[in-house]
C-alpha cells in the first residue's frame, strides 16, 4: 500500500503541521506502508504536474498549516491543478485524509475545507488530524499528543486498507447536478500532457513571447491604417499655414508622437516674423512635446489647445512652460 502526502506549509523549523506529519509517516512505515512525501514549497513551479503522482497511490494526506486565515497558498494551487489536470476517475478512488495544524486559529475550518474540496473532485474524504499548537516544544514533549497521532495514523491506516465506505457528500451531489462543467473534454493522457506544458517555465516563457509578437504585429497594424489620416508633412504644412507672428518669441519646438513610430517629428523653428516647419530631427531645442497622433490631431483640428491638452495630461513637455503656452498665440488653429 502507498500513502502520498502533500505538505503545503511554508517548511519553517517550528511548524507543528511537520512535526505531525513526521510522526505520521513513522506509524504508516512500521505498518508496512510506503510513504512518499512532497513538500510543495518546493516544488511551486511544477505544482500543475503532481496531479499525476496520484495514479499510483491508495490514499493521500493532505498536510497545511493555518497561520493567518485558511490553509496556505500552495495547497489551493495543488487542489486546483487536480481540479484542472488529474484523473478524476482515479480521484474517485483515493481516500484523503486532511492534517491540519493551527498557531493562530481556524484549523477546524481549514480541515473542513480540504474535506469539503476532495469530496468535489470526487474523492473519499476519511477522518483527519486537527489542532491548536502555540508552541511546538510543548508538542514534541507531550506523550498524550503522540499518543492522539499515532491512534489516528492507525484509523487512517485502517480506513485506506480496508477501502471502507463513505456515506454519500452533498457536495459531490450538488456538483452532479448544477455545475456546469468549463473545461475541456481531454484524455487522461491529454491532461497530463497539459499539466506538464503548465508546469514548464520555457514553454510558458515562449508563449507569452508569442503573444506579445502577435500583439506587436497588431499595432503595428493599427498604427498603418491611422497614419492614413495623416503623417508629418501634413501636420508641419497645417501649422506653416496657420502660424501667426508674435513678437520676442524666438524658440525651437519639436513634437514627438509616442504610438506611431513610422511619424517623423515635427520641428518648429520661430524667430520673431519668421518660421519654418520641417520634419526629421533637429539638435537643441526649446521645448520638446510628446504626445499621441490622435491628440495632435485633435490640436490641428481645433478641437482642443495645446494649453488644454497639457493640462489634460494629453501631451507631455519638456521646456519653458511659457513657450507651450505662446503656441496657441503663435498658431490660430481655433480659428480655421
Amino acid at each position: 500500500m502507498k500513502i502520498n502526502i502533500y505538505y503545503g506549509g511554508r517548511g519553517i523549523i517550528d511548524d507543528p503541521t511537520l512535526y505531525v506529519i513526521s510522526q505520521i509517516t513513522t506509524v504508516l512505515q512500521e505498518l508496512n506502508v510506503k510513504v512518499q512525501q512532497y513538500n510543495l514549497y518546493e516544488q511551486k513551479n511544477g505544482i500543475t504536474a503532481l496531479p499525476n503522482t496520484l495514479k499510483d497511490a491508495d490514499g493521500i494526506i493532505l498536510a497545511s498549516t493555518v497561520e493567518w486565515f485558511g490553509v496556505g497558498g500552495y495547497m489551493m494551487q495543488f487542489l486546483d491543478a487536480c481540479w484542472l489536470y488529474g484523473d478524476k476517475e482515479k480521484i474517485k478512488d483515493i481516500y484523503m485524509a486532511p492534517v491540519v495544524m493551527s498557531t493562530t486559529h481556524g484549523e477546524r475550518e481549514g480541515m473542513m475545507s480540504l474535506s469539503a474540496a476532495w469530496e468535489m473532485l470526487g474523492g473519499l474524504p476519511c477522518e483527519g488530524i486537527c489542532g491548536y499548537i502555540a508552541d511546538t516544544t510543548r508538542l514534541e514533549n507531550s506523550s498524550e499528543y503522540s499518543k492522539i497521532i499515532d491512534k489516528k495514523a492507525e484509523n487512517i491506516y485502517r480506513t485506506i486498507n480496508q477501502k471502507m465506505p463513505v456515506f454519500p457528500a452533498s457536495n459531490r451531489a450538488v456538483i452532479n447536478k448544477v455545475a456546469v462543467a468549463n473545461s475541456i473534454d481531454l484524455t487522461p493522457q491529454e491532461s497530463e500532457q497539459l499539466s506538464e506544458y503548465a508546469s514548464d517555465d520555457r514553454f510558458v516563457k515562449k508563449q507569452k513571447e508569442d503573444l506579445q509578437e502577435l500583439a506587436s504585429i497588431f499595432r503595428d497594424k493599427m498604427g498603418q491604417d491611422e497614419t492614413t489620416s495623416g503623417n508629418s508633412g501634413e501636420y508641419a504644412k497645417k501649422l506653416q499655414s496657420t502660424f501667426r507672428p508674435v513678437a520676442g518669441i524666438n524658440a525651437v519646438f519639436k513634437i514627438l508622437f509616442t504610438d506611431n513610430a513610422r511619424l517623423k517629428p515635427v520641428i518648429i523653428n520661430v524667430e520673431n516674423s519668421r518660421c519654418e516647419c520641417s520634419t526629421g530631427e533637429s539638435g537643441e531645442c526649446d521645448v520638446v512635446i510628446t504626445t499621441e497622433q490622435r491628440v495632435f490631431e485633435d490640436i490641428l483640428d481645433g478641437r482642443i489647445t495645446f494649453q488644454r491638452a497639457f493640462m489634460d495630461g494629453s501631451i507631455k513637455m519638456k521646456g519653458d512652460f511659457k513657450l507651450l503656452r505662446s503656441m496657441d498665440q503663435l498658431f490660430g488653429l481655433m480659428e480655421e
